[in-house]
């Protein structure tokens, strides 16, 4: 999405800069902060299309900036997140974070990730009644689904669940998130969400090592593929 704003919260001047140009010679139009107060407020003049957000941040931390965007905003956010902050990572996609890079990273693989959230093809819009990418067709009309054109026999559960996961495609959806939106606030415990995984794939032809449609992200969750995304 040549042209596309992207607003860039990372405290380390080498890659803060370094991001700034190469996305620059890839036609996007980049702001720069290097702390979460300035990211908020360049956040609300320059108004992104995506954010690059990093966690460690010098005054508030990037959890709470991601906070605070999606307190009134649906901005994509993109966090940058140094290895061993796993607990921080996962606090920021609770929080409604759309996904993360690990530091570090190459930029073909950032490229592939902004494309990927600036992208909203797999998401149900107003007057919109089904779902397709990839050969996967969900009419949530009729709440059917079809693989290239053969109907898939789903639970209400398993439904529900695929539903959830595609409607926020690219999204990293952690195991909290998809446990409260599928099961409900009272549900806590993963062994559910693993077992109606584990269906749901079997159903989708789905091969885990070689995933068609869902991504298992090790220890966070997962994320529900979009067609072409890298």
């Amino acid at each position: 999405m040549s042209g596309a704003r992207v607003l860039i919260v990372e405290d380390e001047p080498q890659l803060r800069y370094a991001l700034r140009r190469y996305l620059e010679e890839n036609g996007y139009a980049v702001r720069l902060s290097e702390d979460g107060a300035s990211g908020l407020t360049e956040f609300g003049a320059f108004k992104p299309d995506v954010v690059l957000l990093d966690l460690m941040l010098p005054d508030i931390s990037g959890v709470e900036v991601c906070r605070q965007i999606r307190r009134d905003h649906e901005t994509p956010i993109v966090v940058l997140s140094a290895m061993g902050d796993e607990r921080t990572k996962v606090q920021a996609l609770d929080e409604g974070a759309d996904d993360y890079l690990t530091k570090p990273f190459g930029m073909d693989e950032l490229m592939a990730r902004i494309r990927v959230a600036l992208r909203h093809s797999g998401s149900l819009r107003a007057g919109e009644t089904a779902i397709e990418m990839g050969g996967l067709r969900i009419d949530v009309a009729k709440r059917t689904v079809a693989i290239d054109g053969a109907e898939v026999h789903l639970t209400p559960t398993e439904y529900t669940l695929l539903k959830y996961l595609a409607t926020n495609a690219g999204k990293v959806l952690t195991h909290p998130m998809i446990l409260r939106s599928v099961w409900g606030a009272e549900y806590t415990d993963t062994a559910v969400l693993r077992t109606a995984m584990n269906q749901l794939r079997a159903k989708l032809h789905d091969d885990p090592a070689a995933p068609r449609f869902i991504l298992t992200e090790p220890r966070i969750g997962y994320r529900f593929t979009v067609p072409d995304e890298s």
